[in-house]
């Protein structure tokens, strides 16, 4: 929202529950209604509706958020985990968001869209990088590993199915991947 004023705290309260409700809501079924997010979120559809005009204005949002999440978290995950299983943790979390993003459809095919996701890409391949420099400086992995390339690489782990034998699998497809990354 560029100029925008800034927000009255209950309406920042209220986005924020309109966020979160929209995420778990399109978690569970992608056609979830605008109508049904804004009652399980305690707020009106007027509320609603001024805070994101259209569905896909909640959806992109909601993808914005959740990336910008995601990125945040890889201080607090290197810091509790060793570089390797920090990366490990990550990747599983990454692979479980994918497979949620793939399940809103066309709603992240827009050119809207992909400006959204491409100006996050570049976020997400950063925080691969700090991963991976942890993981350089632990001498758990060779140098030099490109972030885009691992990305790439990885990108398997969230085509395995979200059951325990994907878990099992992509468990299984990490340890490979990691396997060509060591020195």
């Amino acid at each position: 929202m560029p100029d925008a004023a800034p927000q009255r705290s209950d309406a920042l309260k209220n986005r924020e529950a309109i966020l979160q409700v929209a995420h778990d809501a399109l978690a569970e079924s992608a056609d979830a209604s605008l109508n049904s997010i804004a009652k399980r979120a305690g707020v009106g559809p007027g509320t609603l509706y001024r805070h994101f005009p259209t569905r896909e204005a909640l959806i992109l949002e909601v993808y914005r958020r959740d990336v910008d999440r995601l990125v945040d978290s890889v201080a607090h995950v290197l810091a509790s985990h060793a570089p390797l299983d920090a990366l490990r943790q990550w990747f599983i979390t990454l692979a479980a968001y994918v497979r949620l993003k793939h399940g809103l459809g066309e709603a992240l095919h827009t050119a809207a869209a992909q400006e959204v996701v491409g100006a996050t890409s570049a976020s997400v391949t950063a925080a691969v990088g700090r991963l991976l420099d942890a993981c350089e400086r632990a001498g758990e992995v060779r140098p030099g590993l490109d972030p885009t390339d691992v990305i790439m690489l990885l990108s398997c782990l969230w085509r395995t199915p979200d059951n325990p034998v994907g878990a099992a699998q992509a468990d299984r497809l990490m340890e490979l991947a990691i396997a060509g990354f060591r020195p």
